[in-house]
């Protein structure tokens, strides 16, 4: 059975993070929408840089240009054995979406994970969270002092969408837009939290026995029992 997976959090929960780490684990791809975006701006694509615009001001991009984006990405080969979804949905609507998308794959076996952090730690980390300039990989929260990327070597930087202002935004949008996300997947029986504000290794080590957890609690659910 395939092995699918959301990880839900604020920004600066860690999702990216633990996200990358438990598809490594398990060799599946992480879909990430703002990676996809942000080798669209690389590229200068029009539609990517009107999204920039609306992530450099703290808001989400439109739910049709998101839902399309994950659409196409889920029909390429290396997500037939699952993924692990950073990033969306992030709507009730791109989550309404992807019950759509999943029952047209034949399955709606979906384990979402909500990993939750204080808003204070969430500032503290948004405030100071480097990025690379090449990649756009997040800095490692381990080394606080490295200044390279440890995936390509390149330099880190602050992201132009973390400074206070935007920082507060980001919040303020993903209390009023995002949380309700959460509330549309919590009664089903793989919806699973997870401590946030441990050390990263930690929680790696707690998700994973989430996940694990939770689908167990699927297995044998028929289509549109999880709902």
């Amino acid at each position: 059975m395939a092995l699918n997976v959301i990880m839900l959090g604020a920004p600066g929960a860690g999702k990216g993070t633990q996200a990358e780490l438990f598809a490594r684990a398990h060799g599946l791809p992480k879909i990430s929408t703002g990676d996809i975006l942000r080798e669209g701006i690389k590229k200068e694509l029009p539609l990517a840089l009107v999204a920039k615009q609306k992530m450099d001001r703290g808001e989400l991009v439109d739910d049709n240009t998101i839902v399309g984006i994950v659409r196409e990405r889920l029909k390429d080969p290396d997500t037939k054995a699952g993924f692990v979804l950073d990033g969306f949905p992030r709507t009730v609507v791109q989550g309404e979406a992807l019950d759509q998308l999943m029952l047209e794959r034949g399955t709606d076996a979906l384990v979402i994970v909500d990993i939750v952090v204080p808003e204070a730690e969430l500032v503290r980390r948004l405030s100071t969270r480097r990025i690379c300039s090449r990649c756009g990989a997040n800095a490692d929260p381990v080394n606080a002092a490295a200044t390279t990327c440890a995936v390509c070597g390149g330099t880190l930087v602050h992201r132009s969408d973390d400074n206070d202002r935007v920082v507060l935004e980001r919040l303020r949008v993903y209390h009023d837009s995002t949380k309700p996300v959460v509330d549309y997947y919590r009664d089903r029986p793989t919806f699973r939290t997870v401590n946030g504000a441990q050390a990263p290794d930690l929680v790696a080590a707690e998700i994973e026995a989430t996940i694990m957890d939770a689908t167990r609690a699927g297995v044998g659910l028929p289509l549109g029992a999880q709902r």
